[in-house]
């Protein structure tokens, strides 16, 4: 089980930087959020991927995978009823899964909340039925390139569709591909879900549909800055066997991006290790 850090959490230092300090700290990868390489991530030239892969090797890093895929370019959505926004979408999509084969990842998260409104006159089964279209092609294109694409549950605050663990089984069952799953997102679960995370994981992980996990608080800071407890979820995920990324994904970075990364990472890796002395 490696654990990795989202690379947004240090974009405001050059990419050498970022692969360094996860490193130092004792992250295993980065997962990436595409648009902090790249305005048009999906055509990012040979020369510049080679370049990325090149430097997390040199730091002894891994790309895990990416997520918060449709930030850039502007004006995508899967639910859109504008078929030019819908082709737009799917082609950038197809690329980031290029991109993400490329640098060594196994895994794409689709959160993207903001792209995949449904808009109070849309009607909400054609809206799914577009999206499962979309994404047959994608996890089509995904299983090419030896990929798992994972839509992601979030909560209402933030969007309107997909918002738990049993919507997004719906939509992995729509489109019917070994490499289109979801995934566990520990402040989405606690936020949406009728039981706690760990209780969660004891159901949905022999079900065989997760295939990624991300860590944060309840309060959108990293593990181990808030009240949260995560160690029965660690607990869970080593009695399962779990063989996926585990992955620090906090939204608010205090004091700063560096600080949080690191005292993230310390707090998880002291959790292992006390687990590993339970008898």
């Amino acid at each position: 089980m490696k654990i990795a850090l989202c690379n947004e959490v240090l974009r405001e230092f050059p990419f050498q930087e970022q692969c360094r300090f996860a490193a130092s700290v004792g992250y295993d990868g980065l997962e990436l959020a595409p648009f902090t390489l790249s305005e048009t991530p999906h055509s990012v030239p040979e020369s510049q991927i080679q370049q990325i892969r090149r430097t997390a090797q040199e730091e002894g890093l891994a790309i895990t995978g990416f997520h918060w895929l449709l930030v850039t370019p502007p004006g995508l959505s899967i639910t859109s009823a504008d078929p030019t926004v819908l082709r737009e979408t799917k082609q950038v999509l197809l690329g980031l899964i290029d991109l993400c084969a490329d640098l060594g990842g196994s895994v794409l998260v689709h959160g993207s909340p903001q792209q995949r409104m449904i808009g109070a006159d849309q009607d909400r089964s054609r809206v799914f039925e577009r999206a499962a279209g979309i994404f047959r092609e994608v996890a089509r294109h995904a299983g090419d390139r030896g990929l798992v694409y994972c839509i992601e549950p979030l909560t209402q605050a933030e969007t309107n569709f997909i918002n738990n663990l049993q919507e997004a089984r719906a939509l992995v069952r729509a489109v019917d591909s070994p490499s289109f799953k979801t995934m566990f997102d520990s402040r989405s679960a606690r936020a949406s879900e009728p039981v706690a995370p760990d209780l969660l994981l004891e159901e949905w992980l022999p079900t065989g549909h997760i295939a990624h996990v991300h860590l944060n608080d309840s309060n959108s800071r990293g593990p181990g800055e808030g009240e949260d407890s995560f160690s029965e979820i660690l607990q869970v995920l080593f009695q399962h066997g779990y063989q996926g990324t585990v992955t620090v994904e906090p939204f608010l970075y205090e004091p700063d991006g560096k600080a949080c990364a690191a005292r993230s990472i310390g707090f998880i890796r002291g959790l292992i290790e006390a687990l590993h002395r339970t008898p």
